[in-house]
């Protein structure tokens, strides 16, 4: 027995086999997941030189060390982002550990930085693969907008089908982007040197002296190869079970993936003597350099190419996790937490792919426009979430937590001085405007936060209502005509309120107006539906005649409401078109008048939508329910 019961505690809840097949595993984590920090390797080591080049020979001589620098501090972020996995297996990443260990406002500010970042990173990444793609086809260049929109909307539909699908389509690319730069590497260290001359690096106008601020603006330019690293942590959920050992080994084998390339990149640099050339990547002159121009080469480019295409994978594999958890705490509209089929949260999705579109508009397609704005947001998330992390294992004190508080202590120190370079180095190219949108982000997040604790409150969520209890009620049925319309609006009042009233507006004094509400009332009394008929005046809210509807219900409303105490219910009856094309045969006149009641009055508005179907031989009038659509709606 006690072996049984031993035997179901190590039981763990199962998810369906239907949604695990839409969920990560460690290698397509890492497709999905990862493209953003594969990618990096296409530009990371090129800012590098590029900020490294001014100083000559002697500068592009720290290639090794620099990167060397940026390798370590990855691997930091690679034990620590672990650390975040297995301590909070629910993800949200830096919100979640910043939330929870240094309170709302902190957790509020790593969201800001990292949706930023999301944004920028899709933005940057489609970019970027547009570029490659005009450079090698120059007759392109005229249609870069069209085209960043193009694979922008490519990438979204991917996404829609499902974080998986994306995982295993991306697969094929990420693999032959990272096998050819291993071929790249190994045959350029094994032959020692270029096949052949290298083009000339530019000529340096200015040249300055290597320095702490040459190296400084190296490693700002190089953290960009680190942007990427987090998304793992932050879309733990996305994994299948066991969630959070295939997220650690997918966030190793990221990290151990693109440290072993940026290294080999860095030492052909050197070993090659590259430096920068108007027109060409660094990437490219390598591959020149070590495989020659042949048909690998072009195998090298196209996959580069592709690659940094789809590098924006990573922001819709980790926003929409991210923003799930904001809005389950209430810092983002709840639609952002409601889950589509195939496990995809459709509505981060669509407003990632429209906030990175109007990025792209704004900037052109330009990548150094958009440059400058990268990596910042990311490393303030970086930092408080390491932040985060000391806390909570100085607070639970387990096992060994003295040396997991130290990693977090180092982390802390290397990523919060990362920020500051980066902001100091990148303040005037554009990084004012991340100062200055994070911010604001954060409150928005607060408003949003606001806005649900006041409605909470008015609808008394979370506390012990009073208990339902029945309520006199008038309904009130606006009649345009005498038709079946009328007859099945009045049907369904009857049975919902303690009494039914009829209304009709009058739209004006003339003698053909007057006719016509004559004629509408002997047609009444005709008909002898046994519910009392109103006839109601056209006019303003300040009693001044009108050929409008909505204020004389309104007045109406709030008469019959106010001196007895009686709920008022408005039920309006409108047509529902069987086509598309029958919408503009009717005037809507329903629909305007309900939106105005649900603004002006307190009354429980009630749209009847009757369907055009003919009534079948023989059934009452009465019993043809069959046919309505009763969709209430309430004011508050």
């Amino acid at each position: 027995m006690t072996q049984v019961a031993a035997g179901l505690r190590r039981v763990r809840p199962v998810r369906p086999i239907a949604e695990e097949r839409h969920r990560l595993t460690a290698t397509t984590g890492i497709a999905a997941l990862g493209l953003d920090a594969l990618a990096s390797c296409a530009y990371g080591p090129e800012s590098i030189v590029l900020a490294l080049g001014v100083a000559g020979a002697a500068g592009i001589g720290l290639t090794v060390p620099v990167t060397l620098v940026i390798v370590g501090l990855l691997a930091v972020l690679v034990v620590c982002y672990r650390q975040v996995i297995a301590a909070y297996p629910d993800g949200g990443g830096a919100y979640t550990v910043a939330r929870d260990n240094l309170g709302r406002r902190a957790g509020l500010v790593a969201a800001a930085s990292l949706v930023v970042d999301y944004v920028l990173n899709v933005a940057v990444s489609v970019a970027a693969g547009v570029a490659a793609l005009t450079s090698a086809f120059p007759e392109l260049l005229p249609w870069t907008v069209e085209l960043c929109i193009a694979v922008l909307i490519l990438v979204t539909g991917v996404n829609l089908r499902g974080v998986v699908t994306g995982g295993k389509l991306f697969a094929l690319p990420a693999l032959v982007f990272v096998g050819s730069l291993v071929v790249l590497i190994v045959v350029g260290l094994v032959r020692g040197g270029p096949m052949a001359p290298l083009p000339p690096a530019d000529p340096v106008i200015t040249p300055q002296a290597v320095g702490i601020l040459l190296v400084l603006a190296a490693l700002a330019n190089g953290c960009s190869a680190l942007t990427g690293v987090e998304a793992i942590a932050n879309a733990t959920p996305s994994f299948r079970t066991p969630g959070r050992a295939r997220a650690r080994r997918a966030e190793a084998g990221l990290g151990l993936i693109l440290g072993t390339l940026l290294i080999g990149l860095a030492v052909l640099v050197e070993m090659f003597h590259a430096g920068p050339v108007t027109g060409r990547t660094l990437l490219s002159l390598l591959a020149e350099g070590s495989i020659g121009t042949g048909t690998l080469y072009v195998v090298v480019q196209l996959a580069t190419v592709v690659l940094l295409g789809l590098a924006a994978n990573t922001s819709f594999g980790g926003l929409p996790v991210l923003a799930a958890r904001l809005a389950a705490d209430g810092a983002l509209p709840h639609v952002f937490g409601l889950r589509g089929d195939r496990q995809v949260y459709r509505a981060s999705i669509v407003v990632l792919a429209v906030l990175s579109g109007a990025l792209l508009l704004f900037s052109a397609g330009q990548v150094a426009v958009l440059v400058p704005l990268f990596a910042i947001g990311v490393f303030v998330g970086f930092s408080l979430c390491q932040a985060g992390m000391l806390r909570h294992w100085w607070t639970q004190r387990g096992p060994r937590w003295q040396q997991k508080a130290a990693l977090s202590v180092l982390g802390v120190t290397l990523t919060g001085a990362a920020a500051i370079v980066l902001t100091a180095e990148k303040f005037t190219a554009g990084a004012w405007l991340i100062v200055l949108v994070i911010p604001l982000l954060v409150l928005l997040f607060v408003g949003v936060r606001r806005s649900y604790a006041r409605i909470g409150h008015v609808l008394e969520v979370d506390q012990c209502p009073q208990p339902p209890r029945p309520t006199a009620s008038v309904v009130v049925v606006p009649v345009v005509g005498i038709s079946r319309l009328a007859e099945e609006s009045l049907s369904a009042a009857l049975s919902m309120g303690s009494r039914t009233v009829a209304v009709h507006v009058v739209l004006g004094e003339e003698s053909e107006d007057r006719a016509q509400a004559d004629a509408f009332q002997d047609r009444w009394q005709e008909w002898r539906p046994d519910v009392p008929l109103v006839l109601l005046t056209a006019v303003d809210e300040r009693g001044r005649p009108s050929r409008v509807l909505g204020p004389a219900i309104a007045r109406y409303l709030r008469s019959v409401s106010e001196p007895a105490g009686e709920r008022a219910l408005l039920l309006v009856g409108e047509v529902a078109p069987d086509h598309w094309w029958q919408r503009v045969l009717f005037n809507r006149r329903g629909a305007v008048v309900a939106r105005y009641a649900e603004r002006h009055t307190d009354a429980v508005v009630c749209r009847l939508r009757f369907r055009l179907l003919p009534r079948r031989h023989g059934e009452p009038a009465h019993t043809a329910t069959q046919n309505r659509t009763l969709v209430p709606t309430q004011t508050v």
